[in-house]
């Protein structure tokens, strides 16, 4: 079953965040637009080039009014390690949240159970907290945050424009469709 248009479930989980731990619960993260980026573990080697690239990235997110969570199955502590000893993600300024219980991997249908690890998986929640985007990799494909970037407008954009919708490679500010029947076998 697809998690597309779910509600997320109910969690409560620490991260470390801006030389703090703070706690990230699934009430938290209402009222604004959130990636979760779950990755399958610290000090390892696709994960911090990924984490990386969002905080390259990350203002842009903010500007849109939206929050990046950087999920795996370390702790909090292992995330504040990484944090001191990496340059890559000396760079995080989003939360990192710990989830050594694995609940979170489960809820978003990620976890590898036999390793305890989570696959790359983002998704994009609502402020009502469905998700509205989901995809799941192979732990091997690293992602692009730019590419994310484009989703997270496309899903605002078409939230916030009932009846409309963005077609393949839609950029912010792009022409946009109308589904209707007489653009049947039209495009």
């Amino acid at each position: 079953m697809s998690l597309i248009n779910t509600q997320i479930k109910p969690f409560k989980a620490t991260a470390y965040h801006n030389g703090k731990f703070v706690d990230v619960t699934n009430e938290s993260v209402l009222g604004k637009w959130s990636v979760f980026v779950f990755y399958p573990a610290d000090f390892t080697f696709v994960c911090p080039t990924e984490l990386e690239d969002l905080a390259d990235h990350y203002a842009e997110f903010q500007k849109l009014g939206v929050e990046i969570y950087g999920v795996s199955t370390d702790t909090h502590f292992s995330h504040k390690a990484w944090h001191d000893t990496s340059e890559a993600i000396k760079k995080v300024s989003y939360p990192l949240v710990g989830d050594p219980t694995a609940t979170l991997a489960r809820h978003f249908d990620v976890l590898i159970e036999e390793e305890g690890l989570a696959l790359r998986g983002t998704f994009v929640v609502n402020p009502e907290g469905q998700i509205k985007l989901c995809e799941i990799h192979d732990n091997g494909i690293g992602r692009d945050a730019s590419e994310l970037l484009r989703k997270v407008k496309a899903a605002q954009y078409v939230a916030s424009h009932p009846g409309e919708v963005c077609p393949a490679k839609w950029q912010e500010g792009a022409k946009t469709l109308k589904p209707s029947l007489d653009l049947v076998g039209k495009i």
